[in-house]
């Protein structure tokens, strides 16, 4: 069989909404099985995000430190967004976000991986970028005003190396960074010749 995802929606017998928040809703299926059965599946509709491995000119990586209530846990990261506005394009959303958590534009972009980050239980799809070409965007540009999480949020250049142990030992659990970390390290042994285009399709 090829190795390679591919589209497929079974019957949906019956759809039930259970709860809509600021930015997911929790919805269960029921779904008609092979042989003729159904059962009920329970999934996040999320509206998706993406993530940016930023690498300067020394293969270092643009890391953050950000608190997720939900893990109870500080966690570094990768600049990473909601795609909140409509119909813009995710390399643009990418690089706001870069702009604004991390302070940094970039001149070069690539799709570095495409991520289902939980597909079980949620329908998140998370385009991670590799941006080059890096430069400091200087305070007076940069008009985000960080709130809440990202208040004091510190940001660390990482060699790629360094990263790519610490996602294997268990040090770095965020799921877009870990993917991030070791296809950039992958993708470095061809000299990123294999990447597809930032506007690459998704699946």
């Amino acid at each position: 069989m090829k190795i390679e995802d591919t589209p497929e929606a079974w019957d949906v017998v019956e759809s039930r909404h259970r709860f809509s928040g600021h930015i997911i809703k929790v919805i269960t299926d029921t779904v008609r099985m092979p042989g003729d059965e159904v059962a009920d599946r329970d999934y996040v509709v999320h509206p998706g995000s993406v993530a940016v491995l930023a690498l300067d000119d020394h293969d270092r990586v643009l890391m953050i430190r950000q608190y997720r209530h939900p893990t109870r846990h500080l966690m570094w990261e990768l600049p990473a967004g909601i795609r909140d506005v409509e119909g813009e394009p995710l390399v643009t959303t990418a690089a706001r976000e870069l702009a604004e958590e991390a302070g940094y534009r970039a001149d070069t972009w690539h799709t570095l991986t495409d991520l289902r980050s939980s597909p079980g239980m949620s329908d998140e799809r998370i385009r991670v970028f590799l941006a080059r070409g890096l430069s400091k965007i200087p305070d007076e540009e940069n008009g985000f005003v960080q709130r809440h999480e990202e208040i004091g949020m510190p940001v660390e250049w990482v060699p790629l190396t360094d990263a790519v142990e610490k996602a294997l030992m268990g040090m770095i659990h965020n799921s877009p960074a870990v993917a991030g970390i070791l296809a950039a390290y992958a993708a470095s042994v061809e000299g990123f010749a294999l990447l597809r285009p930032a506007d690459a399709p998704e699946a």
